[in-house]
């Protein structure tokens, strides 16, 4: 199969343009942003080569056909032009996932439903086959609607990319890793001056900090829905895997993380151990109200408790206070990266950002307030 393919990568608001430049920097062609996802085209090889290596992607998903529907019909005709046959096999189940958004076909189950009626009506035909098995590889199929425009997709990825196989449980509110490796990316580390988190929780951001610096593909722990699949050689995911293996760097790497919890320094300690980092990470039990650092130049990416969920707001706000009087004490080289959802952050922490930009951890809107920029 060496025809153009096209892919959607779903991603969080915000880290849209980021996820664009790791596309491009995998050599992706018509890279296009858009809200909440990156479109892009590529072959069969780029399938293990993105799910291995994409950092801020949600899932790799494959775009087979885009089509107006505002009526069943329209719908049905429009799946059913699909050459499905292509992609999946006579034992090849294929259930249906999706959704709709300001469409005219708002019902997502009677969506669901006509989609699987006319992927079974095209493969039954394709395979001679009144009733299909499904008892074999999973292929499975979504639907977008939006504004009347129906897209069907293949989901590559399986488990969501953000799912690397080195956090079996968290501490308290977790940060995705997909946005952990935005931050660290936003922030422009590239693994040369010291990096450190003083709120690092389950060790999120310094473990994504260090496959950074190490250049280290995220996924090369963790399986996908696509190595499976018989129309992707598995010969490309030895190629895929290899590749991100020798462009790995091995160098020596100032990278901290501290909390005031010694049950999550452990646990991040062990989370960096399975992320193959843990002799690139050091943990340690810490107050960050006494974080103190004396190099002339560095990096502090963090992700203090808001106050939703693990602090009461004003709690919180003492927390910022304390860290921002410590933050206000490092060298003027050092720059400091905040996520936080809380409205009074800059008033508590003792200072307006020198830049902000909008993010979501999860469905919380959040901003990124940059300092020493």
């Amino acid at each position: 199969m060496d025809q153009t393919l096209q892919f959607v990568i779903p991603a969080l608001m915000g880290v849209e343009s980021t996820v664009a430049w790791e596309l491009k920097k995998l050599g992706l062609s018509n890279v296009r942003a858009e809200n909440g996802r990156v479109l892009c085209q590529g072959g069969p090889a780029d399938i293990p080569r993105m799910n291995l290596n994409l950092r801020c992607g949600a899932r790799v998903l494959l775009s087979l056909g885009t089509f107006r529907a505002q009526t069943f019909e329209e719908l049905f005709q429009g799946v059913l032009s699909v050459p499905w046959e292509d992609y999946i096999p006579r034992e090849g189940r294929f259930p249906v996932k999706g959704y709709s958004i300001s469409s005219t076909l708002h019902s997502v189950p009677a969506c669901q439903s006509i989609v699987k009626k006319a992927l079974c009506t095209r493969l039954g035909r394709a395979y001679g086959l009144e009733t299909l098995p499904e008892t074999g590889t999973l292929y499975q199929v979504q639907f977008s609607i939006l504004k009347d425009s129906a897209t069907v997709l293949l989901d590559t990825s399986g488990d969501s990319l953000y799912k690397r196989g080195y956090r079996a449980r968290n501490m308290g509110a977790p940060l995705r890793e997909t946005l952990a490796a935005a931050l660290v990316l936003l922030s422009r580390y590239k693994g040369r001056e010291p990096f450190c988190d003083p709120f690092c929780g389950s060790g999120t951001i310094p473990i994504e900090a260090a496959l950074i610096a190490k250049n280290r593909a995220p996924g090369l722990n963790r399986s996908f829905a696509a190595q499976r699949w018989g129309w992707v050689p598995s010969r490309l995911w030895m190629e895929a895997a290899d590749e991100a293996e020798a462009r790995e760097f091995h160098g020596a790497y100032d990278i901290w993380g501290g909390d005031i919890d010694p049950a999550a320094v452990e646990l991040s300690r062990h989370n960096a151990e399975l992320a193959g980092v843990g002799d690139v990470v050091r943990f340690e039990a810490a107050d960050a109200a006494r974080f103190r650092r004396e190099e002339p130049r560095g990096r502090v990416v963090t992700n203090p408790p808001y106050g939703e969920r693990l602090l009461e707001k004003r709690e919180a706000e003492e927390l910022y206070r304390a860290f921002g009087r410590a933050a206000r004490g490092l060298p003027p080289g050092w720059e400091v990266d905040v996520l936080s959802s809380h409205t009074e952050f800059e008033r508590a922490f003792g200072r307006q950002a020198d830049k902000k930009r909008k993010l979501y951890n999860g469905m919380i809107k959040c901003d990124l307030f940059l300092y020493g920029r």
